[in-house]
């Protein structure tokens, strides 16, 4: 069972390649590890390696949403992906687009995945690259993100997995 989610504010990340893959969030040697010693260490490794990766610079690496680019959470269905950005700490992932596979492991695992359009994500990435800290907020109640300067973006979530995540349940805690 996750957190309730409601709303967050929090310092955003951008990220900006296009077809980020499950084994780029987590490469698969890791998923033989118990999830009882948590992801999160895990995310994006292979990329983390590198001290000037975004995730290892102030203030990024508190960030608790993402804002991604086209297509991200493709590959394989490995869930372990949502496991990783949730045991980071991450609440929400914005993007165009995501896999499917990837949308639903996310809502079932306590992230908000918000598809914005396209030009919207570039504008919020350049915003965060250009003012590094900024904050935004996901109000999943509202289906709403809010920037900074309150310009509110709205977003739609299928009702099933919203109630999933507004009252912090998983399928096995709804039955």
């Amino acid at each position: 069972m996750a957190e309730k989610f409601t709303s967050i504010t929090a310092v955003a990340v951008p990220y900006e390649a296009v077809n980020v893959d499950t084994d780029q969030i987590i490469p698969a040697r890791f998923l033989k590890v118990p999830r009882s010693e948590g992801y999160g260490r895990f995310l994006f490794h292979d990329l983390a390696e590198n001290p000037d990766f975004l995730l290892n610079r102030a203030p990024y690496r508190d960030a608790r949403i993402l804002v991604g680019n086209t297509n991200f959470g493709c590959g394989s269905s490995r869930e372990g992906a949502a496991f990783a950005f949730y045991d980071r700490g991450f609440r929400s992932i914005i993007a165009p687009s995501f896999s499917d596979i990837f949308h639903n492991n996310c809502v079932k695992n306590g992230i908000v995945p918000v598809r914005l359009p396209e030009a919207t994500c570039a504008r919020l990435r350049a915003t965060l690259a250009d003012r590094p800290g900024t904050q935004l907020t996901v109000d999943l109640a509202e289906q709403r993100v809010i920037e900074a300067g309150g310009t509110v973006h709205p977003f739609f979530l299928d009702a099933f997995f919203r109630e999933l995540l507004l009252q912090g349940l998983d399928e096995l805690g709804l039955t």
